[in-house]
C-alpha cells in the first residue's frame, strides 16, 4: 500500500488544472499496491523468481477488482528494464523502468491492449496472428492484453487456438473477463487462470481510510463502512462512491450525508424495524417504514437491508465470530447478538424466505411502498405463528389446533391466513371442521423477550383461566376406515383415481387410528400428498382427519401387500391337485393370476362357500380351459 502515497510516477499524469478521479489517481502500479489478491501475487512472484512464465494468463472476477490493472502490471514486470541494473522479468519494481510509464499509460507500442467487446470478429484475431511473427520494437516482449475476452466470436476463438498454444518466445497473452463461463474450455486449458476475489469489507475500509487521509478528507469511519458495503467488494466502485461523497459533503463528510446520497436507511433504524417485525408489531413496523421513506429511503433498499440483517443475525447464531465483520457497526453487533440468542433458526429462516420472495415483489410492483407495507404485514403476522414442528408437537400432546394469532395492534378483522415457514422432518396436515381453540404457543415475540437461558421448545400460555367447553363431535357420515386399503377404496368410490394410486403406491403405514394416520412417504411422492389426503378424507367422512409424515420407515404399501397376497395365492393354487395335473399335462403352461370370489351362501346348507374365479382368457373358439375326458 505504500506505493499509493504519493501516487507512483508511472501512473499517467493529468494536464495542469485537470482533475483525475480517485480510481485512476490511486490505480496500483506494482504488485505491492494490489489489495486482497495475495494468492495470485504469491503465485506470480514464485513464477517470476524461477523463470516459469506461462505463455498466457486468464484473469477473471467481478467488476473493479483489478483485472485490467493486473494485466498492465504483468506487462510492466515482463518488460521491466533499468540499463545496467535490471535486464530480466521481475516483480520487484521499486523504481521507474524504461518502459514502465508508457505501459501504465496504455501507449506502449509493444503492449497492445484490445477491447474484445468492439473487436469480436475473426479478422481482428487474424491481425494478431499476422503480427506475432515480428519481434518487439523496443521492449523485451510483445504483450497482448485482450479485455472482456468472452465477447469474441466462436470463429475468433478458434482462430486464436494455435497461436495461443505455441506462441513465439517473445509473445505473451493476457486475457481479462467477467464471464469466465462464456470462454471456451479450449482457451482456458492453454492459460494459467487467476480468479480475483472480491475485496473484504474491512480491507476495503482501511484502503479508503488511507486514500481519504492522503486527500485530506475528513470522513467518519461509519461513512466509510457504508461506502465499502455499497461497493460489494469492488475497489473501483468504492473509490467512485468516495469521490461522489467528497463532492456531496463539501468539507466534513458525515454518515447521514453518505446514507442520504446512497438512498440507504439508517442501519440502527433497520434494526428497529427488524425488531418490530419479529415482535409482530405491525403498526410500529409500518410507521417506521413510512418514516424512513419520508427521509428518502428506497423501499427496495429497505427490504434488502432487512434481508441482509436477517442473514447477519443467522450467521451470528451459528458462527459467533461473524460479529467481527469490519463493515458492521458496534450497535449492529450488540443488538444482533441479542436477537441471535432470542430467535430460533426456524423463525429466522422463515423471515429470510419471506423477505427473499418479497424483494422481487417490491422491486417489480408499480408502487414499491405499498408492496413493502404488505410484505411487512405478512412478516408481522407470521411472527406470532408457531413453526410446523411446534404445531405437530402440540397436536401429539393432545392439544387442539392453535388458532392463528393476530398481529399486535390490529383488530379482530386481521387477515386469517399467513405463510408458514421453516422446515421440519415431521409435517402435519390438518383439514376439516374447526377444532376448539387452544392456548397459543409461545411466539417469537415471547422468545425474543426471554433470557437466552430459557428452556427451548414450545410452551403453552393461557389466555383464559377457564377453558372453553369442548363441543361434541359430529356424527360420522362416512364409512369406517381401518387401513390405507380402506382409504384407497374410498378414493376409488369417489372416482379420485390419482389419489387412489398415490395412496396405494406412495404411502407406507406407520400408525392408523380414527381421525389420524401416520405414514412415511416413498421417494417421488408429492410433497402436498398428506395435506390433500387429509382434506379429501374430511370431505368424504365428515370428520377431521390428520395425516402426519413420520420419520419411521413404515410398513408395506397397499400395492406391495396386494402383490404379496397374489404371490401366496399363486403358490397355493399351484399346490392344488387339479391345477398341478393341468400344469404337468401341458408343459409351458403357467398360472397368470388368481382371483378370490366373495363368500357365497349355498341354498342347501346355508354355509359360506369360497370358489375360485379364473381370469377371463381365450374366446369362444379357444375357451382357454380344459374339458373333461
Amino acid at each position: 500500500m505504500d506505493g499509493l502515497f504519493p501516487p507512483d510516477a508511472a501512473a499517467p499524469q493529468p494536464p495542469a488544472g485537470a482533475y483525475r478521479v480517485l480510481a485512476r489517481k490511486y490505480r496500483p502500479s506494482n504488485f505491492d499496491d494490489l489489495i486482497g489478491q495475495e494468492p495470485m501475487v504469491r503465485t506470480l512472484s514464485n513464477a517470476f523468481a524461477t523463470g516459469r512464465l506461462a505463455q498466457g494468463w486468464m484473469l477473471t472476477g467481478v467488476r473493479g477488482v483489478g483485472k485490467t490493472t493486473t494485466a498492465r502490471i504483468l506487462a510492466r514486470a515482463l518488460n521491466y528494464e533499468i540499463p545496467g541494473v535490471v535486464d530480466r522479468p521481475t516483480i520487484e519494481m521499486k523504481e521507474l523502468g524504461v518502459h514502465c510509464k508508457a505501459i501504465m499509460e496504455g501507449r506502449h507500442v509493444d503492449v497492445i491492449e484490445m477491447d474484445a467487446a468492439s473487436h469480436t470478429s475473426i479478422n481482428d484475431i487474424r491481425e494478431i496472428i499476422e503480427a506475432v511473427r515480428y519481434k518487439p520494437v523496443s521492449a523485451r516482449m510483445k504483450v497482448y492484453i485482450i479485455d472482456e475476452v468472452h465477447m469474441l466470436s466462436t470463429q475468433a476463438f478458434n482462430g486464436l487456438l494455435k497461436t495461443l498454444e505455441e506462441p513465439p518466445e517473445h509473445v505473451k497473452f493476457i486475457f481479462a473477463t467477467t464471464e469466465i463461463r462464456k470462454v471456451p474450455i479450449t482457451i482456458l486449458s492453454r492459460c494459467q487462470r487467476f480468479d480475483l476475489r472480491r475485496i473484504e469489507a474491512d480491507v476495503l475500509v482501511r484502503h479508503l481510510r488511507k486514500i481519504a487521509d492522503a486527500e485530506a478528507v475528513d470522513i467518519d469511519d461509519e461513512a466509510l463502512r457504508l461506502v465499502a458495503r455499497a461497493a460489494e467488494g469492488s475497489v473501483r466502485d468504492s473509490l467512485s462512491l468516495l469521490d461522489q461523497a467528497i463532492a456531496h459533503g463539501q468539507g466534513r463528510i458525515e454518515v447521514a450525508e453518505v446514507r442520504q446520497m446512497l438512498g440507504l436507511a439508517d442501519r440502527a433504524r433497520v434494526v428497529d424495524l427488524f425488531e418490530h417485525l419479529m415482535k409482530g408489531d405491525a403498526p410500529a413496523a409500518l410507521a417506521e417504514l413510512r418514516a424512513q421513506w419520508n427521509v428518502g429511503a428506497d423501499p427496495v433498499v429497505v427490504v434488502a437491508d432487512l434481508a441482509d440483517f436477517t442473514h447477519f443475525v443467522t450467521r451470528m447464531k451459528l458462527v459467533p465470530d461473524a460479529a467481527d465483520d469490519g463493515s458492521t457497526s458496534e450497535d449492529e453487533r450488540v443488538r444482533g447478538r441479542a436477537m441471535a440468542e432470542g430467535l430460533s433458526l426456524r423463525v429466522l429462516s422463515r423471515a429470510w424466505q419471506m423477505l427473499l420472495k418479497g424483494f422481487d415483489e417490491v422491486k417489480n410492483a408499480p408502487k414499491a411502498l405499498a408492496a413493502a407495507e404488505m410484505l411487512f404485514v405478512r412478516l408481522a403476522y407470521a411472527a406470532d405463528l408457531p413453526t410446523p414442528d411446534e404445531a405437530l408437537k402440540m397436536l401429539r400432546e393432545g392439544a387442539a389446533t392453535p388458532a392463528p394469532a393476530t398481529p399486535r395492534g390490529t383488530g379482530p378483522s386481521a387477515p386469517s391466513g399467513g405463510p408458514s415457514g421453516g422446515g421440519s422432518m415431521a409435517v402435519s396436515a390438518v383439514a376439516g371442521a374447526s377444532a376448539p381453540q387452544a392456548a397459543p404457543l409461545a411466539t417469537p415475540t415471547a422468545r425474543l423477550a426471554e433470557s437466552p437461558t430459557a428452556a427451548p421448545g414450545p410452551r403453552l400460555v393461557a389466555n383464559n383461566p377457564t377453558p372453553a367447553p369442548t363441543p361434541p363431535k359430529p356424527a360420522r357420515r362416512g364409512p369406517a376406515l381401518a387401513s390405507l386399503a380402506d382409504v384407497a377404496a374410498l378414493a376409488a368410490e369417489h372416482r379420485d383415481i390419482r389419489l387412489k394410486i398415490a395412496v396405494e403406491r406412495q404411502l407406507r403405514p406407520v400408525a392408523f387410528e380414527p381421525g389420524r394416520i401416520d405414514v412415511s412417504l416413498d421417494p417421488g411422492a408429492p410433497f402436498d400428498l398428506p395435506q390433500d389426503l387429509a382434506r379429501k378424507l374430511s370431505e368424504w367422512t365428515g370428520e377431521r382427519w390428520i395425516v402426519a409424515v413420520s420419520r419411521e420407515a413404515g410398513g408395506a404399501t397397499v400395492a406391495e401387500e396386494r402383490e404379496q397376497l397374489r404371490d401366496r395365492l399363486v403358490t397355493d393354487a399351484r399346490a392344488e391337485p387339479l391345477v398341478a395335473a393341468v400344469l404337468k399335462r401341458f408343459p409351458g403352461a403357467a398360472i397368470v393370476d388368481v382371483r378370490m370370489r366373495g363368500p357365497e351362501t349355498t341354498e342347501e346348507t346355508g354355509e359360506a362357500d369360497l370358489a375360485w374365479d379364473a381370469p377371463p382368457v381365450g374366446d369362444e373358439e379357444d375357451p382357454g380351459w380344459i374339458p373333461d375326458d
